[in-house]
């Protein structure tokens, strides 16, 4: 059913299990996997008045630091693909809109499921922070598996 699936990874520990959930899914139905990562350009930590969020760090420096990150993040994701036996590639693109990004890079790479963590923000947090699962959801037009983590029951 599903030939190729795109799993966006930012690093955090929910995106982690909704990629190793994902490389289950995938062996299930002999696909493959294409972990990304995506970053925003140096340009988006310049203020409002113009000058850099940071003096001490240039262009080259951010995007060779965010690269560096962005692996580090996909590796663990591909030596788990590996070690399920999933064909796997990773992919680290930049883009001002990380939602964007995703609905680009599964356009692109022909892929017929994205599967993404949601951090299950709600309220203030969910207003002031957005989405990103959200925008790829109304962004996206292949089928999109959000993945959640069950509530833990206070006893």
């Amino acid at each position: 059913m599903f030939n190729k699936i795109l799993l966006p990874i930012d690093g955090s520990d929910i995106s982690a299990r909704a990629a190793n959930s994902g490389i289950c899914f995938a062996r299930q139905n002999s696909a493959e996997v294409i972990a990304i990562n995506v970053t925003q350009p140096f340009s988006t930590l310049i203020g409002f008045d113009g000058m850099a969020a940071s003096y001490a760090i240039s262009d080259g420096d951010y995007e060779e630091a965010a690269r560096k990150e962005a692996e580090s993040y996909l590796k663990p994701v591909l030596d788990r693909a590996q070690t399920a036996n999933v064909k796997a590639t990773s992919l680290i693109i930049s883009n001002y809109s990380v939602a964007d990004g995703i609905v680009e890079a599964a356009k692109e790479n022909a892929c017929d499921l994205i599967y993404i963590a949601s951090h299950g923000r709600s309220g203030l947090s969910r207003l002031l922070l957005g989405s990103v699962t959200t925008k790829v959801l109304s962004l996206a037009h292949t089928s999109v598996l959000v993945y959640r983590l069950k509530e833990q029951s206070s006893s």
